[in-house]
């Protein structure tokens, strides 16, 4: 285990609620805390005065995520798989690891079911041991290509058990069962978080999902993407919104376990976010279409009505403002020839 030293953190706005509520554990760990969500998470947990452990094997979050951290004292980076166990005596897990992207957890499926699975019962295994609460990190993936929507977490889903995305939904839906499981059978204090498509920075350029994808052909000038027709639809909500949603739910009282949808209810077809995002960047990209992946999901978007009663939590980032913020990261932080490697992938 490393400890770094003392630093000064951003400031991160918007946590005038979190800093009034009283016995917040101050010792929390993340794994998976050096990819997209799991180092906003640590920078946000160390910004509200909290000691935070990330663990990561760097497969594929980096460790430029973490760099800004990496001053202060109260931070510590372990590099660990969680396919192996592990045990830290902390307050809280956050259980991030997974890949998350398509090219990622497609190109090692059975990693990647086993990263989740085994990294579950290993996070839950050291709640057991230390008494922690334990949050997973699962996806509305769990729902497959839904025949309803909104989605609300009482809905089974329509998922496919051996197509070439199931490594990952059924990755999560598995884990989801070992949370509940643990917390029937032993007691550990669980919480589950069904994350819908999320953006903001620190996205990799080659993520591979549709926003990412989008703005790096854009600011190349290459074509946009469309994978099937563009009138399947999806709800994306900014990164900000999504981790304040979690560490609302990780302070909840110890019933609140869920499953519980955190995303934005706003719903925009995949055609309506190419032409929005080629008019901000001034983009003379063209629109072209592709054959649709296998099992696509056509309609994606959350009900949140539990998290609103539950949590008291929406978010409050309209897309077109998350976009302007994401735009501007790839745009400033991104070198050209970066750019053009990942314009290759996309």
């Amino acid at each position: 285990m490393r400890q770094v030293g003392r630093g000064q953190l951003p400031v991160v706005g918007g946590q005038d609620f979190l800093k009034k509520v009283a016995g917040i554990p101050k010792r929390i760990l993340v794994t998976g805390g050096g990819g997209f969500l799991g180092s906003h998470l640590c920078e946000r947990l160390l910004c509200l005065g909290h000691s935070v452990v990330c663990l990561d094997n760097f497969s594929t979050g980096r460790r430029e995520n973490l760099s800004h951290l990496s001053e202060t004292s109260r931070f510590q980076i372990v590099e660990h798989d969680v396919r192996k166990p592990f045990l830290f005596d902390v307050d809280v897990i956050f259980n991030f690891a997974s890949p998350a992207s398509p090219p990622d957890y497609q190109a090692d499926p059975v990693g990647t079911l086993m990263t989740n699975v085994l990294g579950a019962m290993n996070a839950l295994e050291n709640a057991r041991a230390t008494g922690a609460t334990v949050v997973q990190s699962s996806t509305s993936e769990v729902y497959g290509d839904p025949l309803h929507s909104p989605q609300r977490e009482s809905y089974f889903g329509n998922v496919n058990p051996i197509g070439p995305r199931a490594c990952y939904d059924e990755g999560k839906r598995s884990a989801e069962t070992l949370f509940f499981d643990y917390h029937r059978t032993y007691g550990v204090k669980t919480k589950v978080a069904r994350i819908f498509n999320t953006y903001g920075p620190r996205m990799r350029p080659d993520d591979g999902r549709v926003i990412s994808n989008f703005v790096v052909q854009a600011l190349l000038g290459k074509d946009l993407t469309i994978y099937g027709d563009g009138h399947q639809t999806r709800s994306f909500c900014y990164v900000d919104d999504l981790i304040e949603g979690f560490i609302r739910l990780s302070i909840s009282d110890d019933g609140c376990i869920g499953p519980i949808n955190l995303g934005n209810p706003g719903e925009f077809t995949v055609l309506e976010l190419a032409e929005m995002i080629r008019t901000m960047t001034g983009s003379r990209s063209r629109i072209v279409h592709r054959a649709a992946a296998v099992d696509d999901p056509r309609q994606r978007r959350p009900d949140i009505s539990q998290a609103m009663a539950e949590l008291g939590w929406e978010p409050k980032v309209a897309l077109r403002e998350g976009l302007q913020r994401a735009i501007a990261y790839f745009d400033r932080r991104l070198g050209a020839s970066d750019l053009a490697v990942a314009g290759e992938a996309v």
